[in-house]
């Protein structure tokens, strides 16, 4: 962790939300991501003063009009939810417990979720129970984040589900494929936080469904409508994300004793550090650049910018830089179609795939 701390220097740490934690298993392959998150550093600022900020975050309007959808579901004891659960999970009775967690204060509510879900394992009655604004956590490379979910509803048979609310609409039954899959890795966060507490307090972690409920729009109007969505890819590749983060050593081996990623803030908490002195910090650990990342990390841009700067088949994305294999740059991809620079050992499938391409495409230009 001393080597963690230093990467942060006089930094104040930025805490992990499920939001970020969920990005980890969109990029696992990103060092530098890794090394960023694990030391707690403040990506969003880190971009602002770098000059490469990012456009994240929802307008006022969204939010408001996501609050207004949340309370409806919510509504009298979620009596909506608990409709669409009936319904989805088969629950065979009328009504349901509902405890809101978020009533005992904030200092008390993890504590009082453990104990809530401790009795409700051990209990192992037909009682089903709703549990708003319960508080999990989980670890993030020695340090302790905590997480909210929308709900976590207590199915008969001693099954937890994992009740995610979001606000892009499902029209005529399809939603957009890339907001689903940011969904599912967020809930997967909550899954492996519920998973891990119950192993912690001796039940089979297994009772958290890695089918997690997704509730939407439906169509444009703001009635609710319920799915299930599985998780279990996204919980394979975040455990294995957050098993690596707890070994960063190996990682950290790679890197000079002296390198910083300090934004040195002033008294006024704004960074003090030189823009380029900070860029060259960065620039010592390797990225993983994907087009997919100008969703998920605020770094986005300036890791863009770099790979331009190589001309990395990164940009071209990562079905493309993975086919390519061990072929870096476009530009070197594109002497190996058309001849002039010779394949180095391990490259001679690549360059002849490459070479037919180049083939079919003077083919179907003539």
């Amino acid at each position: 962790m001393n080597r963690l701390d230093a990467l942060r220097g006089t930094t104040p740490q930025k805490p992990h939300d499920a939001r970020a934690i969920a990005a980890l298993a969109a990029n696992p392959g990103c060092t530098r991501r890794a090394l960023l998150d694990g030391a707690g550093i403040d990506k969003d600022a880190a971009a602002r003063h770098l000059g490469f900020p990012a456009p994240f975050g929802q307008s006022p309007f969204a939010i408001t009009r996501g609050n207004a959808f949340e309370a409806l579901v919510k509504a009298d004891g979620c009596a909506e939810l608990l409709r669409m659960l009936r319904e989805l999970l088969g629950l065979p009775i009328a009504e349901v417990a509902y405890h809101d967690v978020e009533n005992v204060g904030a200092h008390l509510r993890h504590a009082h979720t453990r104990a809530l879900f401790d009795r409700a394992a051990r209990d192992g009655d037909d009682a089903g129970t709703v549990y708003d604004h319960p508080l999990l956590s989980v670890g993030i490379a020695g340090h302790t984040a905590y997480l909210e979910p929308d709900v976590v509803a207590f199915q008969l048979g001693g099954r937890f589900h994992i009740v995610e609310i979001k606000l892009f609409a499902v029209i005529d039954g399809q939603a957009d494929p890339s907001a689903v899959a940011a969904a599912a890795r967020q809930a997967a966060v909550y899954v492996l936080a519920l998973r891990r507490m119950l192993a912690e307090l001796g039940h089979d972690p297994l009772r958290v469904a890695h089918d997690v409920v997704l509730v939407c729009p439906e169509n444009f109007a703001n009635r609710p409508v319920a799915t299930l969505v599985d998780v279990r890819r996204q919980l394979g590749v975040l455990e294995r994300q957050l098993a690596r983060m707890t070994a960063l050593d190996r990682l950290l081996d790679g890197l000079p004793e002296e390198l910083t990623f300090d934004l040195l803030p002033g008294e006024d908490g704004l960074p003090t550090r030189p823009a380029a002195e900070l860029a060259d910090a960065l620039r010592r650990a390797t990225a993983r650049y994907a087009p997919d990342c100008l969703a998920t990390c605020d770094l986005c841009f300036f890791c863009r910018d770099e790979a331009r700067q190589e001309g990395a088949t990164d940009l071209l994305g990562r079905h493309v830089r993975d086919e390519l294999g061990g072929v870096g740059s476009v530009g070197e991809a594109l002497g190996l179609a058309d001849g002039a620079r010779a394949p180095a050992e391990g490259q001679e499938e690549i360059a002849r795939l490459l070479r037919n391409a180049e083939r079919l495409r003077r083919e179907c230009l003539a």
